[in-house]
């Protein structure tokens, strides 16, 4: 096994969701320190890894190396594993890595790992280089945001969390989130009122930016649907709402515990099963294994929400999916809404949302159509995390190298592509003007799900041609 996929193993062994880096952060600063290498952690523990010109190099424009250290942590129902400090457990099944029971983090340990490789590959032929590994990229882009210009002079960077081999990203989408804060107005149950749970499960799930325009059902917006009948024909009371993980991820399950009366729960049970037929016809191709069920709550809640109503409503009227595709690049997503999490509080129900454009007043739309039904319904809107979309350059010197090198190593031109997931280059374009930039990666299926995989092959692939790329710099 090369060094990629035992560096690859090493940093899966460290806990490294969102919000939770310091370890990995340490981790990488050691691994540089072992290998007498400059290093630089900073305040948010971003992690910077400098390594001087190979010969013949040295008057070459400095390059930069860039990737993530956060991962995105979803795990199966019944699978027992705390993030927190549990190491992710790989599989190896063919040519294809997966976690057991958890989302890999091959987004983007992978760019991490190959990095790493670079800086201690005695073959590699290169520029001075700079590895920038940032922070919580996956929930806020803190740490391309908190970036010190003073630490980095590289004037061409190659970013690596893109995950089609053979494509080579040259754009993408702009994003924030936003979230909504509803009041419970909770109330005393009637004494004669059982607790049952609504559940959503069997969806697929996926990236809210990759996957958005494949027609993958969102639970809380599916369970929003069902409720919001139910309670159209039969009053009840909302007790309890669950979905989703995280904001950018599509959810694959959601819940919610309504309160009833045992007489009607007969209503409830065909209405049930008059959902099942209609969603099995509507997700027949995109989510097939969709399933509506109805259990009687383990949790006996004594409180319902008087605004239960509004509630469902909200879930209904929100916007969700591909809200305009791209006029100049065919088949491209310019704008989408993700649903990604439902949650109760105290207070009442919180619901929040990727929002994702490559045009910024389409972003600035949506965000206040949400604004505008969160005005109109009197609950709370709130908005933060925005990072801005990285525009094509038409001048850019490190695409025609790019392009030159696949063509000499494979015989063919690689696909130059935008997309409409974020990835971090364009706050770097915004801190650093004249960067030159691409993102490229290996072949990574099903980012942000429990079945995320990557081709090991296609790594090593990956890896022989930035080594190519960093040669033909000279």
């Amino acid at each position: 096994m090369n060094s990629i996929f035992t560096y690859f193993e090493e940093i899966s062994k460290v806990p490294r969701c969102s919000g939770n880096e310091k370890g990995i952060s340490d981790f990488l600063v050691n691994f540089a320190k072992k290998h007498n290498l400059e290093v630089i952690q900073d305040d948010v523990y971003n992690v910077i890894i400098k390594k001087p010109a190979t010969p013949g190099f040295e008057n070459a424009p400095g390059v930069i190396l860039q990737g993530h250290m956060d991962m995105v942590c979803v795990k199966t129902k019944d699978k027992v594993h705390d993030f927190i400090k549990d190491p992710i457990r790989l599989k190896y099944i063919g040519d294809m890595v997966y976690a057991d029971g958890t989302s890999l983090g091959a987004d983007n340990g992978i760019a991490v790992a190959m990095a790493m490789a670079v800086l201690t590959d005695e073959n590699a032929k290169h520029p001075a280089l700079e590895v920038i590994i940032t922070v919580d990229e996956e929930s806020g882009m803190t740490g391309a945001k908190n970036i010190n210009s003073d630490y980095i002079s590289g004037k061409i960077m190659i970013n690596l969390d893109s995950e089609e081999e053979g494509k080579l990203l040259v754009s993408c989408a702009g994003g924030l989130r936003t979230a909504i804060n509803i009041d419970g107005d909770w109330k005393n149950a009637p004494a004669d009122f059982d607790s049952y749970t609504v559940s959503i499960g069997g969806l697929l799930g996926g990236h809210s930016g990759i996957d958005i325009d494949k027609e993958k059902g969102n639970a809380n917006k599916i369970l929003g649907r069902v409720l919001l009948d139910i309670y159209s024909g039969q009053d009840f009371g909302l007790a309890h709402l669950k979905g989703g993980s995280k904001d950018n991820v599509i959810p694959s399950e959601a819940e919610a515990t309504i309160l009833i009366s045992k007489d009607k729960l007969h209503i409830i049970e065909e209405k049930i099963e008059e959902w099942n037929q209609i969603l099995k016809n509507e997700y027949k191709v995109s989510d097939p294994n969709v399933t509506v069920t109805l259990g009687k709550s383990t949790i006996a809640h004594e409180k319902i929400s008087g605004a239960t109503e509004k509630v469902l409503n909200l879930l209904v009227a929100m916007p969700n999916g591909v809200q305009a595709m791209s006029t100049s690049i065919e088949e491209l997503v310019e704008s989408s809404s993700n649903l990604g999490v439902m949650t109760t509080t105290e207070k009442g129900f919180g619901l929040t949302f990727s929002i994702r454009s490559s045009v910024s007043t389409r972003k600035e739309r949506i965000k206040n159509q949400i604004k505008a039904i969160a005005k109109l319904s009197d609950v709370e809107f709130v908005a933060n995390s925005e990072y801005p979309s990285w525009e094509y350059n038409p001048e850019s010197e490190i695409r025609e190298i790019c392009i030159k090198v696949y063509k000499e190593l494979y015989g063919k031109e690689p696909e130059i592509v935008a997309f409409h997931a974020g990835v971090e280059c364009g706050l770097f374009g915004e801190k650093f003007p004249g960067l030159d930039m691409i993102s490229m990666g290996a072949d990574a299926f099903d980012a942000h799900t429990t079945n995320e995989h990557v081709s090991v092959s296609s790594t090593n692939r990956t890896y022989e041609y930035l080594l190519a790329i960093l040669e033909e710099l000279k």
